[in-house]
């Protein structure tokens, strides 16, 4: 499965630590360049979007999701979490695993 992610400069970063591809971004411009890009690599399944890029892309993404059946899109918050009535991303997993992520006593 190939991954991608455009986001902030930490976020991809962070991505790149555990192999996963990515541009940073940080205007609407770059970002609907970037995924446009994304887009038309062979095999992109999985395409990683912050909540602050895909902010940007509302619209594109829309199309995205009802046209293709891939690459699938995620959006995940940024490093300054999530926007308002947004779930953290521990949140996410945890409902995703079914379980907590917290530490036992």
């Amino acid at each position: 499965m190939h991954l991608f992610c455009v986001a902030d400069e930490d976020t991809v970063r962070g991505f790149r630590l555990v192999g996963v591809p990515g541009e940073a971004v940080s205007t609407a411009r770059d970002a609907a360049e970037t995924v446009a890009r994304a887009l038309h690599q062979a095999g992109c399944d999985l395409l990683i979007l912050t909540d602050e890029v895909t902010r940007h892309l509302r619209p594109q993404l829309d199309a995205l999701r009802v046209e293709h059946k891939y690459p699938l899109v995620v959006e995940i918050p940024g490093p300054s979490g999530p926007r308002a009535g947004r779930e953290s991303l521990r949140r996410l997993v945890q409902k995703i695993l079914g379980t907590s992520l917290e530490k036992e006593p």
